[in-house]
């Protein structure tokens, strides 16, 4: 099988020596003798053995695997009693060795029956392996190799009589090796600085290429688990209330607080109902809409603002206003051409999609008398109904970052090995361009240099010396817990943009000060900023103990008014998460 490896040609997922138990079941002389040796020395129960014979009854002349990656000193034990057992055969074979805890890379693990019905007729046996997910299932086809065959006919002693010679042979292949966007370094970095108390995802692309340097999920998982026979405790552990093996980057869907109001500042600049001056509804705290009052997150209100100051204090006023200003039908269309609330199309299976809702959803699930305004107030900042996934988010400002062209997000940079295939000659990439014009791109761009530079901006605690950041922050309340979900989103310029990050936090608070100060240490780690990106990362006050030094506060980006809001818009908060 094809070995995986970084932009670097570093490995992450290599093949390494496995002993596996065969049995051949038309030589076994003393069945009991056999279930009493294999439960003492390999731990098959004799049921579990009865079974397998049951099963695989057909095929008493092939070698059937009983139980594979043997730890050597067991295999020792066994090959001496094998004089005893001539039906049993221990084979040196090779199994997957993953050196990094992750979730892009998946694993693999024995076929099943379901899997092997589906396969039995492209060169699987029922020992075989196969890729279960990640990268190890998305590019199984690429990374499985072919079985050699050698074709024997015997007499009735069982020796050859040599009637095929090599017409009967068949030359096995080796399966093509991975060479992946990822960056190691980068990766050992970010997984280094993530904090262990929270979950959530950190993801890292290449503005110009749209590879992804870094792919962090957590909690994780060590695939090298599936390289043996799970045990029950090791089941429950994989399966407990945090999820390690949901990768949230693309298996989990949001709300995106603010880092989505970037797609209604656009979409209202699109339609001209703003430009870069206009001032909307002054903000005292909040805004009313029919008899609701949509609270902004400062107490004291914004005033007025114009899209620029919008996005750098994060008024939610403004973007309420803007709403009642744009049809949803239209605002659906254009947050999925901004490839919001659609799959990206990454070289991973089973990507969730997100959601962004139009007129007919909510008529289909609240009624054809469903009110719509007090949800499109809703959406525009993010939040209610409106999905999307750490990956899409990071993709959509990585589109930003680059002149409006959306790059489709992929991990394969080539395949290495007997064949070289580039990433578009496996698949060519989708690219598409954002559905804003240059000049109301700028504007966008604008507010998110305010946000991270200017005075009063909800992330100045992202600085990197010798280089400009754009960002937003985001503080998305959620039916998962009392906090908001913390993100913070944004990109690097130096003479030309260079990465956009993606920091997402569960229920953590909020984004300027739990996921930007993040964001910045990564920055500053790619750009080269030794003195910065090697300091302690501050701890937040809800978060320290009595080790930790006290640390300046970051601005932060608190949650936002959506507390008090249509019944209906409450009820749908309520079942988001189930919502794809």
């Amino acid at each position: 099988r094809g070995e995986i490896y970084d932009q670097r040609y570093r490995p992450i997922a290599i093949n390494v020596p496995s002993q596996n138990l065969h049995l051949v079941a038309s030589r076994i002389k003393d069945l009991p003798a056999l279930k009493i040796f294999l439960d003492t020395y390999s731990g098959i129960k004799a049921i579990e053995l009865d079974k397998l014979l049951e099963k695989h009854k057909f095929r008493n002349y092939e070698e059937i695997l009983l139980t594979d990656n043997i730890p050597f000193e067991q295999a020792l034990s066994i090959s001496e009693q094998l004089n005893y057992f001539p039906e049993l055969v221990i084979r040196t074979v090779t199994t997957r060795n993953y050196l990094y805890p992750n979730h892009f890379t998946g694993y693999i693990g024995r076929i099943d029956e379901k899997e092997y019905s589906r396969y039995r007729f492209e060169d699987y046996s029922l020992s075989s392996y196969i890729g279960k997910s990640g990268l190890e299932r998305y590019y199984e086809v690429l990374l499985r190799g072919k079985d050699g065959r050698e074709i024997i006919q015997v007499d009735a002693q069982g020796r050859s009589l040599n009637l095929f010679k090599t017409e009967g042979t068949i030359t096995p292949q080796n399966g093509l090796s991975l060479l992946l966007t990822i960056d190691n370094d980068l990766q050992d970095y970010v997984n280094a600085q993530y904090p262990d108390q929270f979950k959530g995802a950190i993801v890292v692309i290449d503005v110009k290429t749209g590879g992804i340097l870094s792919y962090v999920s957590r909690p994780n998982y060590d695939p090298n688990l599936f390289m043996q026979k799970i045990t029950p405790e090791i089941w429950d552990s994989l399966n407990d209330a945090s999820k390690p093996m949901m990768d949230r980057i693309i298996h989990a869907a949001y709300p995106p607080g603010s880092v989505f109001k970037p797609i209604t500042g656009s979409l209202g600049l699109e339609k001209g109902v703003v430009d870069r001056n206009t001032l909307l509804a002054p903000c005292v705290g909040g805004m009313q809409v029919g008899n609701r009052f949509f609270r902004c997150w400062l107490h004291g209100g914004h005033g007025r603002s114009n899209i620029i100051d919008a996005l750098k204090v994060s008024c939610d006023v403004y973007f309420y206003d803007l709403s009642l200003k744009l049809d949803l039908d239209e605002y659906n269309a254009f947050t999925n051409r901004n490839m919001l609330g659609v799959a990206t199309g990454v070289d991973l299976p089973n990507e969730r999609s997100g959601l962004f809702p139009n007129r007919n959803w909510y008529r289909t699930r609240f009624g054809k008398n469903v009110g719509i305004i007090g949800h499109k107030v809703n959406l525009s900042i993010g939040q209610g109904e409106v999905l999307t996934t750490p990956l899409q988010i990071c993709a959509y400002y990585a589109a930003i970052a680059n002149n409006g062209l959306w790059i489709q997000p992929h991990l394969l940079k080539q395949t290495i090995g007997r064949g070289r295939f580039t990433r578009e000659q496996v698949s060519p990439l989708k690219k598409v361009k954002l559905p804003v014009s240059p000049e109301n791109l700028k504007i966008i761009q604008e507010g998110l240099f305010a946000v991270c530079n200017l005075p009063g901006g909800t992330a100045s605690n992202v600085r990197v010396p010798g280089a400009t950041v754009y960002g937003k922050t985001g503080s998305a309340e959620n039916f998962m817990g009392p906090l908001t979900h913390a993100w913070f989103t944004g990109y690097v310029v130096t003479d030309k943009p260079e990465i956009a990050v993606n920091v997402f936090f569960e229920n953590a608070g909020g984004g300027g000060a739990l996921a930007g100060p993040i964001a910045a240490r990564i920055f500053n780690y790619y750009i080269g900023n030794y003195d910065i990106f090697t300091q302690p990362v501050p701890v937040p006050a809800q978060f320290r103990t009595e080790e930790d030094s006290p640390q300046p506060e970051a601005e932060t980006d608190p949650p936002p008014g959506s507390v008090s809001q249509p019944e209906s818009v409450e009820r749908s908060i309520e079942t988001s998460g189930t919502n794809d």
